[in-house]
């Protein structure tokens, strides 16, 4: 399964829908997880660390949408 975590649009909003760990989890049980650039910086987690548990990263939107639809 194709799962895509988007950044979150309103403004103070600092949540994002899945941490690394979470990602790390669903990569294990075989999905491929994309992530939108920076869709975590502001609860503090990095592409990085997003990359590092097995996720790809969208550079914007489109391309995260456009996967989606595959």
């Amino acid at each position: 399964m194709q799962i895509v975590i988007p950044k979150e649009i309103q403004p103070g909003e600092t949540r994002v829908a899945a941490s690394p760990d979470t990602v790390k989890k669903l990569v294990q049980q075989g999905h491929q997880v994309l992530v939108e650039h920076n869709a975590g910086l502001t609860a503090t987690w990095p592409d990085e660390d997003y990359i590092a548990a097995g996720a790809q990263i969208a550079q914007d939107t489109s391309q995260l949408y456009s996967a989606a639809a595959l």
